[in-house]
């Protein structure tokens, strides 16, 4: 698939920033210094990320979303049930950030926390359908906004977890507790909203993958 050149520059921004992150954090001045390094004049760094650093913790989550995509493409999951198809799809992009840990260290810092903030609430919400999606859930009712919801509510603690590099037992177990805790809490909050939603007129709007 190929990029468009604002996304071009702004993996070109990434790439050159990603070493000092761990560092400097991600900062305007690192990111600044970044873009001398890549070569980007100003109006390359506002086509690449007009909002600035946001746009680069955007783009360094996308990517791994990409990587993750990816990865669960070249394997065969057919003989998993659906909670283990979440599962893999989290551990997958867990793996995809893997080589950038510390750089994850400072976005929960700065750009996965606090939870309630409206980027960090996207960036988890695209984290989850990506998730979902390769775990080939198709729902357009209110399922799909309950599964996607209650699975980014559990990705930053399960980020923050992983930061601790735990062995992969503990990893898996907690990611384990984690989803089952989630769904638990799916099954009873259906039990109550289904029938409410289903006598509503709730509008559902045609949505393509790119969207």
């Amino acid at each position: 698939m190929s990029s468009s050149p604002s996304e071009t520059l702004r993996f070109r921004w990434l790439d050159a920033l990603l070493p000092d992150v761990p560092f400097d954090g991600w900062t305007d001045a690192a990111a600044e210094a970044a873009a001398q390094r890549a070569g980007l004049s100003e109006g390359e760094q506002a086509l690449a990320a007009p909002n600035g650093i946001s746009d680069l913790i955007d783009a360094f989550f996308e990517r791994a979303g990409q990587a993750s995509r990816a990865t669960l493409a070249a394997e065969d999951h057919s003989a998993l049930n659906t909670p283990g198809r979440v599962k893999a799809g989290v551990k997958a992009w867990l793996a995809a950030l893997e080589p950038d840990r510390e750089a994850v260290r400072r976005a929960a810092v700065r750009g996965l926390l606090p939870w309630g903030a409206l980027p960090a609430a996207q960036r988890t919400w695209r984290v989850a359908d990506m998730v979902w999606e390769e775990a080939g859930d198709t729902a357009e009712d209110y399922n799909r906004y309950s599964k996607r919801g209650l699975l980014a509510a559990v990705i930053p603690p399960i980020v923050m977890y992983w930061l601790d590099q735990p062995s992969d037992e503990d990893l898996d177990a907690y990611i384990d507790r984690r989803l089952k805790l989630a769904s638990g809490i799916g099954r009873n909050i259906g039990r109550f909203a289904k029938p409410l939603l289903d006598a509503l007129p709730v509008s559902r709007p045609n949505r393509s993958r790119n969207a």
